[in-house]
């Protein structure tokens, strides 16, 4: 969704998603370059800005962003953050957020709307209208709540800044 939304706005895009084959529960990573000169390369040993979803990604990943780099943290589920000295953080309550707008799957969507909020790289429109370009139209009906969780997200990655 964020390579789509980037692409959507002339940015060069790489993205770089890694599954473990569990259906369900699994591990997902997925690295997204945004940039509006050269991708040099769909990975980076030590990213600007991370979204960290969960404690393992946070044990496992917070250490490798950038120093003064930006950590996006579920604070609904990641209590500590080991590694991450020297870098700004945005605690978010994303899976209490989502359950308050009545979506708890819209998790992901308040961490983007958090991140962008901050970083002002994408907007939140941007960013709707590259899920609402993905999404078959069947699904459009959970746009509302989508957008909802983006704008929340979007107003805590704000008030951080």
């Amino acid at each position: 969704m964020l390579a789509r939304a980037g692409m959507d706005q002339g940015l060069k895009v790489s993205w770089f998603p890694l599954y473990t084959p569990e259906v369900r529960g699994g591990s997902a990573t997925c690295t997204v370059v945004l940039t509006d000169g050269r991708v040099g390369s769909p990975m980076s040993e030590h990213p600007g800005t991370m979204i960290l979803m969960d404690p393992i990604s946070a044990r496992t990943f917070a250490s490798q962003v950038a120093p003064g780099g930006l950590l996006v943290l579920n604070s609904s589920l990641v209590a500590e953050v080991p590694g991450s000295d020297g870098c700004q953080q945005i605690r978010v309550p994303a899976n209490d957020i989502a359950t308050e707008i009545g979506n708890p799957r819209a998790v992901n969507m308040v961490m983007i709307g958090a991140w962008a909020g901050r970083t002002g790289i994408l907007s939140v429109q941007a960013i709707a209208d590259g899920l609402r370009s993905m999404l078959p139209e069947r699904h459009h009906k959970h746009m509302p709540a989508n957008v909802a969780a983006l704008e929340r997200g979007a107003a805590i990655g704000a008030q951080s800044a």
